[in-house]
């Protein structure tokens, strides 16, 4: 494929998973004051590679990320891929199970921070309470 195509790609995978929602400066801005060069390739791979396959849907996909990054307790990058698990039409009663289930591997005071972040972007995107 081309480095043309893989741009195109990124793009559009981006706009998907985070051109609507809450509004918050995505990883990738900071990564380019670092290195421009690497924040390209970076994103070209993550967005344009890895997110567009579809072996799994990006609702899947984000469902996934979601809960390792609850796991994980990384909630600036949860708070972002929980934004993008909406946009992409993620069940929101999904997401709360998802996070419950983390309970089961990471604890409870990892689920509380989970559902503390996914609270705030649900208010953020004036779709509090989960109906």
């Amino acid at each position: 494929m081309s480095d043309e195509a893989i741009k195109k790609r990124t793009q559009e995978t981006a706009n998907k998973l985070f051109g609507k929602g809450i509004k918050m400066d995505p990883p990738y801005l900071m990564w380019r004051e670092f290195d421009k060069d690497l924040a390209n390739e970076f994103s070209k791979f993550i967005t344009g590679n890895l997110y567009s396959r579809t072996v799994l849907t990006l609702p899947e996909r984000q469902m996934v990320a979601c809960a390792m990054l609850a796991a994980t307790r990384a909630t600036e990058e949860l708070k972002l891929h929980v934004n993008a698990a909406l946009n992409v039409g993620c069940d929101p009663r999904k997401m709360a199970e998802i996070f419950f289930q983390v309970a089961t591997y990471a604890g409870m005071p990892a689920v509380n921070e989970a559902l503390e972040v996914y609270r705030e972007v649900l208010k953020e995107r004036g779709e509090w309470p989960i109906k």
